[in-house]
């Protein structure tokens, strides 16, 4: 359970790296850039011993796999509340097939 949280925190960071700027498009690149490399650090900080701690518990792929799964649901969140985009019914089809990869990943 400490991976998965780690990699939900992890995510929240670099979401706000990587797309927290699109609303603010007023400022100059280098900034976005410079501030994203700030954001993106602590994503490392988490993500890094996430799948140290995880790994052996988890292989790299399921690890992945995990990390993908939880990216898609932390950016259908902040698509919704921060970018206040809608959420559509093609999107919730397409993350149900990527649950099913997901059920493929860990099959035994």
């Amino acid at each position: 359970m400490r991976t998965i949280i780690l990699l939900i925190f992890s995510n929240i960071f670099m979401t706000f790296a990587w797309y927290g700027h699109l609303k603010h498009r007023d400022l100059p690149l280098w900034q976005v850039i410079l501030g994203s490399w700030g954001i993106a650090f602590f994503e490392y900080c988490l993500a890094v011993p996430a799948n140290r701690y995880g790994y052996g518990e988890f292989t790299g792929v399921q690890l992945k796999t995990i990390q993908e799964a939880v990216t898609l649901v932390v950016f259908s969140v902040f698509s919704v509340f921060y970018l206040k985009e809608g959420f559509r019914w093609n999107y919730l089809a397409g993350f149900a097939m990527i649950v099913g990869a997901v059920f493929v990943i860990f099959k035994k």
